[in-house]
């Protein structure tokens, strides 16, 4: 078959969105009287979302109080998507060059859509990809397959015609289970001790420009445009 999209990950692989997601946190915690966590101890975690940011920042709360700090956090990382946010450096030219090639680009994050809507807008990303695949766009989300399968959809592809940059295990599981290729994207929020060659993926790339070095040394036929 020949390639005919990349779909990658938001958070950790397409864009660095820690130091905004950080800050959130770090501002929730100052609210309540606590300390800044240091940038390095949360960066991992940021791809798990704000529930992992919760539990990390704000450790053994009941269930109550625990959702009174997500509506909190979420409202209040609303309101600075995008202070910091940026492509990780040299994805712009990774862009550029798949939509030279005639590559199809999508998204498929765990993020909720009027987030991740809202954060592609601020950044002026949006028109650049063909699909993007929210949280909570369809009723399952990352591992399960039915976003990649929906993206392919949405790219004119079928699976095997599509390769799936990620950060995080589900990330390889959930492209696999919808038989795709998997890129694990090292430079994402992996945490020092985990283990990501036991992930299975299919390849993985220190930086977003060795993408294009993957793809010039894929057997896999590139096709001539997207369908």
């Amino acid at each position: 078959m020949a390639l005919k999209a990349i779909l990658f990950d938001l958070d950790g692989t397409l864009l660095d969105t820690a130091p905004d997601m950080v800050g959130t946190l770090n501002s929730l915690r100052l609210d309540d009287g606590l300390a800044p966590l240091p940038f390095a101890e949360v960066r991992a975690q940021v791809s798990h979302g704000s529930s992992r940011l919760i539990q990390i920042g704000f450790p053994g709360v009941d269930a109550g109080r625990f959702a009174v700090l997500q509506r909190r956090f979420l409202e209040a990382y609303g309101a600075r998507l995008a202070a910091e946010t940026r492509l990780f450096e040299g994805m712009d030219r990774v862009l550029i060059e798949l939509s030279r090639r005639d590559l199809a680009a999508g998204i498929v994050t765990n993020k909720p859509a009027r987030l991740t809507d809202a954060l592609l807008e601020e950044l002026g990303l949006r028109t650049r990809f063909v699909c993007v695949v929210s949280g909570d766009t369809l009723k399952e989300r990352k591992p399960h397959p039915l976003p990649m399968l929906h993206a392919a959809r949405l790219a004119n592809a079928v699976p095997d015609e599509c390769i799936y940059v990620g950060d995080a295990e589900r990330d390889v599981q959930a492209a696999h289970a919808a038989g795709m290729r998997a890129l694990v994207a090292v430079y994402g929020y992996l945490r020092a001790d985990e283990d990501w060659p036991s992930w299975g993926g299919d390849g993985s790339i220190e930086r977003p420009a060795d993408l294009l070095g993957w793809l010039d040394r894929e057997p896999t036929p590139v096709s001539s445009g997207i369908r």
